[in-house]
């Protein structure tokens, strides 16, 4: 399945000049989401990975049917001041602008070993935010899952050492 078909794209959105990667379409086909999610599964051995980890947003629907599947606890990375209990924090830049990612201080164990899921990879900047959170549990982010990796905005550059997978490459 050319799940590429599925990708809309929007342009000037958030800001003018970004052409936005919409998911939507392909959320919304039931033959291309199960084929989008048992791919990632496919990829992974499930034996060597302790957490599902979703980056807010689209990354947590992507995350949460993996971790149900695979019976493996989902912990959320979330954006500044989303969530209610103590969190670790990392800031980082975004393509047109800048952020602050969290995760609940008791989300990761010392050790663990992470699957981290988001819908993309552009710049690489917040997926680069949640290695060092993870880093800062003493835990290791086993695996990067994405939907698209943007390849010109050289995202995968600042992921080095991490296995990244990507379904779709533009």
């Amino acid at each position: 399945m050319d799940l590429s078909k599925y990708i809309r794209d929007i342009p000037d959105f958030p800001i003018q000049g970004i052409i936005f990667k919409d998911i939507t379409p392909l959320l919304s086909d039931t033959d291309a989401f199960q084929e989008t999610i048992n791919r990632i599964i496919k990829n992974y051995n499930f034996d060597e990975i302790d957490v599902i980890a979703g980056v807010e947003s689209r990354g947590f629907l992507l995350a949460a049917p993996i971790a149900d599947r695979m019976k493996k606890p989902l912990v959320l990375f979330r954006k500044s001041g989303k969530l209610p209990y103590k969190t670790k924090s990392a800031s980082y830049d975004l393509e047109y602008g800048s952020s602050t990612i969290e995760i609940h201080e008791d989300s990761i164990k010392t050790k663990d070993r992470i699957l981290l899921i988001d819908d993309l990879i552009a710049t690489g900047g917040t997926l680069s935010a949640c290695l060092d959170l993870v880093d800062q549990f003493n835990a290791k982010v086993s695996g990067i899952a994405v939907i698209i990796e943007l390849s010109f905005l050289n995202g995968r550059d600042m992921l080095k050492n991490v296995d990244i997978f990507s379904l779709i490459k533009y």
